[in-house]
């Protein structure tokens, strides 16, 4: 399948997340700059990490406006598959494609660290690789990572199965503890209701090789590839 990498002034992980699909998972990728509309045809479209725009505003209100976020906006829209990881997931989430918003971490400092997430539902093109309520192991670093919504539209999206990753300790359980930068419901995850687009703070492209601290992240990416083919 072809996928797309789209770079914004401030993107950080574009490169990383290009070498996640090209080298480790022999993919077809490029990356896609901001100021194109062309998506060059990908199959499925990934908003990476990073400080777009400097995260000047708000995390991802200006690379909300940049003019291929309206090509990624129509993708989505015709049923196309979008994934945002980290300011990506900000970003989506300025765009509408995504319920909810991210705000400040609950410490009011950034965090760089690995975290467990417990995936909620198998059932999307994002998941199907996992095993229900599989835990992985990803690294996070935002200051902006804490998801909130309204209790209306938390428990829309927890009853649609929505929630795809959740933050939990190492045996499984939802604890505060766990939550690291306190997100409503642990949320780290969140699809659309047609379930082709996705967001997640932690960082799947960080963790695609043993020798990286582990290789949870390819379970994403494999779902994907699976769900396309």
């Amino acid at each position: 399948m072809k996928w797309g990498v789209v770079s914004f002034p401030g993107s950080l992980d574009d490169r990383d997340t290009l070498y996640a699909l090209r080298d480790v998972l022999e993919q077809d990728a490029e990356l896609l700059w901001h100021k194109e509309r062309d998506l060059k045809n990908a199959d499925c479209v990934v908003l990476p990490g990073g400080f777009s725009y400097g995260d000047y505003l708000r995390c991802g209100a200006m690379a909300r406006f940049s003019p291929i976020m309206e090509s990624v906006v129509s993708f989505a829209r015709r049923g196309g598959l979008v994934l945002g990881i980290c300011n990506g997931f900000q970003i989506l989430c300025e765009a509408r494609l995504l319920p909810g918003a991210l705000t400040r971490n609950r410490s009011l400092s950034f965090i760089c660290e690995r975290v467990t997430v417990r995936v909620e539902n198998t059932h999307t093109p994002f998941t199907r690789a996992a095993a229900p309520h599989e835990l992985l192991r990803l690294p996070i670093k935002h200051g902006e990572g804490l998801y909130v919504a309204s209790e209306d539209e938390l428990r829309r999206i927890e009853d649609r199965g929505q929630v795809l990753v959740r933050y939990v300790d190492s045996s499984g359980r939802a604890t505060e503890a766990a939550n690291p930068n306190g997100s409503m419901h642990s949320i780290a995850g969140v699809a659309n209701e047609s379930f082709n687009v996705f967001g997640l703070m932690p960082h799947p492209e960080h963790a695609v090789e043993p020798m990286l601290g582990g290789e949870g992240g390819l379970k994403i990416f494999r779902s994907i590839i699976q769900s396309f083919a």
